[in-house]
């Protein structure tokens, strides 16, 4: 079943526009539970639509309207209504920055002041922004009265917790795309009369990046597993956003110059790895977290534990 939904998704989140198709097939409400208006199954196979929307560099709110806004619904007894979702926490003066995807939802998930909140996107004010992707990163002003919410059923730092491995899910298939670019470049791209990818230091720099995805992908998989495991999330957050700098940068000494256009698809999978890395916290804050949470037991045994690095 995983196996197909993949290839379903690849091909449909391989297209220039592919939110119709998304949303036709159901595939932007998976992992949110059907009784609440979702597609059913679980992070696991939301997993697999997050990392294929990675690899593709697809410019859609998928992360934002299913693994975030629409699971925050349903474990809110709410029901999930129809278009493209997105979350927002609180800022200063009602202000809301930073939010992603505001100008393209039809409604507004606020977790704020230990309730729920589902606002309309016409309801509010809209200051539009954007990451170095270019993926909107808006500010929003809510009206004075933005409507009764219900009880928050998770607190702002579990929905962060969310936010930060959807990213780092992202982070693995768009290292992976990197990755597979810069091996094809290097495979048909010759300097004195022969590929550069029988150079050894070339080589040298793929074998570097490919154990980066790697081990990275491992570590998120295994939080994706265990989603309510804080250590688990910090951990793969923390290595993929880490990992997302090394892979960008030796994808990009690959291909010299040509990676940097904006037309070339390695500029557009790299741009989500500079963008996402720092969202939801980037690697220096979970490390720290991750400190944090160890407290005094032995790093080597409580990630063992939690299959982070063995992928159990």
């Amino acid at each position: 079943m995983t196996g197909l939904l993949d290839e379903t998704a690849h091909r449909i989140l391989a297209a220039g526009d592919p939110w119709p198709a998304l949303e036709e097939a159901g595939l932007t409400l998976v992992g949110v539970p059907e009784e609440a208006g979702g597609s059913g199954g679980g992070l696991e196979d939301a997993a697999v639509l997050l990392r294929a929307a990675g690899y593709h560099g697809a410019a859609v709110p998928l992360a934002e309207t299913g693994w975030l806004a629409g699971r925050l619904l349903a474990a809110a007894g709410l029901g999930v209504p129809a278009g493209p979702l997105t979350v927002a926490l609180p800022g200063a003066g009602g202000r809301l920055r930073r939010v992603p995807w505001a100008r393209s939802a039809r409604r507004i998930v606020v977790l704020a002041g230990g309730a729920v909140t589902v606002v309309d996107r016409a309801d509010v004010e809209i200051v539009e922004g954007a990451n170095v992707a270019g993926e909107p990163r808006d500010e929003v002003v809510l009206a004075s009265a933005s409507g009764e919410g219900v009880p928050a059923p998770v607190p702002p730092e579990e929905l962060w917790r969310w936010g930060a491995l959807a990213r780092a899910v992202q982070l693995t298939g768009a290292m992976r795309r990197a990755l597979d670019l810069a091996v094809r470049h290097a495979g048909e791209r010759e300097q004195f009369g022969r590929p550069i990818g029988r150079f050894q230091a070339v080589q040298h720099l793929l074998a570097e990046a490919a154990g980066e995805v790697v081990v990275a992908d491992v570590a998120v998989r295994a939080a994706v597993r265990a989603p309510d495991d804080p250590l688990a999330v910090a951990a793969a957050k923390a290595g993929a956003s880490r990992a997302a700098g090394v892979v960008a940068s030796v994808a990009h000494q690959v291909h010299g110059a040509m990676g940097v256009t904006g037309e070339h698809p390695l500029r557009t999978v790299t741009s989500r790895l500079w963008s996402w890395r720092e969202e939801f916290g980037d690697e220096h804050h979970w490390a720290a977290t991750a400190g944090r949470l160890l407290g005094d037991r032995d790093p080597w045994v409580a990630l063992t534990e939690t299959g982070t690095v063995t992928g159990e």
